[in-house]
């Protein structure tokens, strides 16, 4: 082989190489370079941030105001709800009681005879529904039928533990119903006078209860204790 040949082929040689060289270097560098573009980093967080924060907010919000705010009810749904609540107090349902006002219902709502949940928890010594009609907010002055209030068939029923609840949430002790009675002319003259009785007189005694407002007839509660035979009660007005 010549001289001038040799020196060819190695010139040609070397050009081949630095071509491959050369080829491989594209090629290989984009490699890294697409991935990273076609993805970047930013991309997956971005994406996932939104669902995150909705997520977020939605499980707190409940969590914090359902139980202090009662849903907001139409006037249909208000009316069925507040009748269940009368009905359920009239069974002397707690659970049920709790249910239905954590579903909006009214306590103070009336139906047809002029019954609350409150009035009639009252008046028949439902104690646990009692506190919990007081509890969502009852109206204490609020009066039934007869013009009174909870604490008026209460007293002459001659439950204590009510009378107690009542007059510590603040009934009135000295209103007067439609008949001309307060709560202490009812427990005198609609019961025994017994025990009990005794108790509800003394209670409301004790709250401020004027035992000289007089009923239709014009006698006193004094009065009508004597004329009765209950000399316990008597007793206790006129040792007051």
């Amino acid at each position: 082989m010549s001289l001038w040949k040799a020196r060819g082929l190695a010139a040609g040689s070397a050009m081949l190489l630095a071509g491959l060289v050369a080829g491989c270097v594209p090629s290989a560098a984009p490699e890294p370079a697409g991935p990273t573009a076609a993805v970047p980093p930013s991309g997956p967080v971005s994406a996932q941030a939104p669902p995150t924060a909705p997520s977020s907010s939605a499980g707190g919000g409940p969590t914090s105001s359902s139980p202090a705010v009662p849903p907001k009810l139409s006037p249909e749904d208000q009316m069925e709800t507040d009748r269940l609540l009368i009905l359920a107090a009239k069974a002397n349902d707690p659970v049920r009681v709790r249910e239905l006002i954590a579903a909006g219902g009214n306590v103070n709502a009336k139906d047809d005879i002029q019954d609350s949940a409150f009035l009639y928890a009252g008046a028949e010594g439902f104690n646990e529904v009692l506190q919990l009609t007081l509890d969502a907010g009852a109206d204490v002055r609020s009066i039934n039928r007869y013009g009174g209030t909870a604490l008026i068939p209460a007293s002459e029923h001659g439950h204590t533990e009510t009378v107690r609840i009542l007059i510590a949430a603040g009934v009135p002790v000295n209103h007067v119903n439609n008949l001309g009675w307060t709560a202490m002319q009812e427990a005198i003259l609609l019961n025994n006078g017994g025990p009990n009785q005794q108790d509800v007189v003394r209670q409301l005694l004790a709250a401020g209860a004027d035992p000289d407002i007089r009923d239709p007839q014009g006698r006193t509660a004094l009065q009508n204790a004597e004329r009765l035979g209950f000399t316990e009660i008597a007793a206790l007005i006129r040792n007051r």
